[in-house]
């Protein structure tokens, strides 16, 4: 059986939609500035899109106020330099206690198990439910661009919660074409806080 690209998939899409006016809307997941940077260089060209920051898995809350702040701000700096279409921000709601139900049972799963995957299903599944609520054209998530996540099981999941919705989900695998070198870059020119774990309490390294 052969492996999809999703990178190839994503850009048959971008092409049909080149220099479109008005720009069709996409509701962004994001998981954290630094992972969103290459993502919104390389799509606000195509895209009117509103960042949707919703993790509500992330520990401890302190850690979620630096991630959250640092996503307002590199969306201000890109404004500021003018992107082809401007970028809103969408704060969902911090309610660590609905992370815990999703995964609870799965507290001793491997980082990048079981308990992961319950994970992108809570996020994905509420972009998706605002995306169709918000009447977007589309809807994805950042987390493609990590070289630790599997893009093959996000855009699974991504593609059954648009189904769900029935709202459009784009396919993507942003770590292709260097996009996660990209946003090592960027994340350097704009100074931005890069954490050293995904987010949540069972991935955070044990304190010295």
């Amino acid at each position: 059986m052969n492996r999809r690209n999703y990178q190839k998939e994503l850009e048959r899409v971008l092409s049909g939609i080149k220099e479109r006016e008005p720009a069709p809307t996409l509701f962004l997941h994001s998981c954290c500035a630094p992972c969103s940077s290459y993502c919104l260089e390389y799509l606000s060209d195509y895209f009117s899109i509103t960042v949707f920051y919703y993790n509500p898995n992330i520990y401890p809350d302190t850690e979620y106020e630096e991630r959250v702040n640092e996503q307002e701000r590199l969306i201000g700096e890109l404004n500021a330099q003018g992107v082809r279409n401007p970028i809103r921000l969408v704060k969902g709601e911090y309610r660590p206690e609905v992370f815990y139900s999703a995964v609870k049972g799965l507290e001793k799963e491997p980082e990048g198990g079981a308990r992961c995957t319950e994970c992108f299903k809570l996020r994905l599944e509420e972009a998706a439910r605002l995306a169709k609520e918000g009447g977007y054209d589309w809807f994805t998530t950042t987390l493609t661009i990590s070289p630790l996540k599997d893009a093959e099981r996000l855009n699974r999941i991504g593609e059954e919660m648009g189904e769900k919705y029935g709202v459009r989900f784009l396919n993507s695998d942003f770590k292709k074409k260097n996009g996660y070198r990209r946003s090592i870059e960027l994340s350097k020119e704009h100074g931005l806080y890069r954490q050293n774990y995904c987010g949540c309490v069972y991935s955070r390294p044990s304190l010295p």
